[in-house]
């Protein structure tokens, strides 16, 4: 990298510098300036051949909501459910509420279902700027529902359901855990959160001082809200911004990481501070060396499997009540 290079350059570590100059190569142009069919031809990532973990339960849904039906894959490792009804994660994948597929996050559902012996059902919500806010919001909580309801079908215990999900996903997971307390329904047993987009302020440090990060740039972060928020959006309303929230008391407890050079980490740290303040247990791991978007980076990033491995272990402990 020359002498023009960022700031925050020196904080990614060999893998994260190599991985970003390669996103340097494949957008040309900013997102925001690709619009979503471009942004989706080129980002949407497909299943390899040959997944790296190979499970030998995947199965696919047809889960039904207001507005119709999504899909929906269920992921099982073989010893989930072999002494009765497993536990199960709702998973929501990222990609700013314009990108993202089920096959973007099918080998970290894969990794997580086998390392923590839950069984994750990931979600193909909509997207905008087809379907604005709250059309995402209410996929997700629809299909929540109806997995609550149906979990036996599927060797899954009703009372062990879990909710995550990385970036936009993260918001989701987050507002279906506010919109769940605020109805008095019975919520997740915990909430997995990676880099989630809580603020719709944009004012944290962090902003700034990463506003050209690779993956996500705060100008990009931007472009992604007005698109499922829509340009005269009004805003302070916590089901679309978590952290506009008037409390978070009562709320499931919390796992959230975070990645160094993201314009988003502020934002996802201060929610993690907030949930504690209002009586939430929630954990907080910041991961060095990486940008936006590590966690699903499986063979890209070392910190992918630390962060799985994190993932696992905290899902273990909350079905072992630990």
């Amino acid at each position: 990298m020359n002498d023009d290079a960022p700031t925050w350059w020196n904080l990614l570590d060999d893998q994260a510098q190599t991985v970003a100059q390669m996103i340097t190569r494949v957008l040309q142009k900013p997102i925001r300036e690709l619009g979503p069919e471009q942004a989706r031809a080129l980002l949407n990532t497909a299943s390899p051949a040959e997944p790296l973990t190979p499970l030998d339960h995947v199965e696919q849904l047809t889960v039904p909501t207001r507005a119709g039906s999504i899909r929906a894959r269920l992921y099982r490792a073989d010893s989930a459910g072999a002494k009765g009804n497993s536990p199960a994660l709702v998973y929501l994948h990222g990609g700013g509420f314009v990108l993202g597929t089920l096959d973007g996050a099918d080998e970290l559902c894969r990794a997580i279902a086998a390392g923590s012996g839950w069984t994750v059902v990931s979600l193909d919500y909509r997207l905008a700027p087809e379907n604005p806010y709250p059309a995402a919001l209410e996929d997700c909580v629809d299909a929540y529902a109806w997995l609550s309801r149906t979990a036996s079908e599927f060797g899954i215990d009703p009372g062990y359901i879990a909710v995550g999900g990385d970036s936009a996903g993260g918001n989701l997971a987050a507002a279906l855990c506010l919109y769940r307390r605020d109805e008095h329904s019975t919520l997740p047993v915990t909430q997995v959160l990676a880099y989630p987009a809580v603020d719709e302020t944009f004012t944290a440090s962090s902003w700034s001082e990463f506003a050209d990060a690779p993956m996500l740039s705060a100008a990009d972060a931007r472009w992604f809200w007005e698109q499922y928020v829509g340009e005269h959006h009004s805003g302070g309303d916590h089901l679309a911004a978590p952290m506009r929230a008037e409390s978070l008391r009562g709320l499931p407890p919390a796992l959230i990481l975070t990645a160094e050079v993201d314009p988003i980490r502020d934002d996802a740290e201060a929610y993690a501070a907030q949930l504690g303040r209002d009586g939430v247990p929630a954990s907080l791991t910041r991961y060095a060396g990486v940008f936006h978007g590590f966690v699903t980076e499986i063979g890209a990033f070392a910190q992918a499997k630390q962060a799985i491995d994190e993932v696992c272990l905290h899902l273990r402990e909350v079905r072992d009540g630990g």
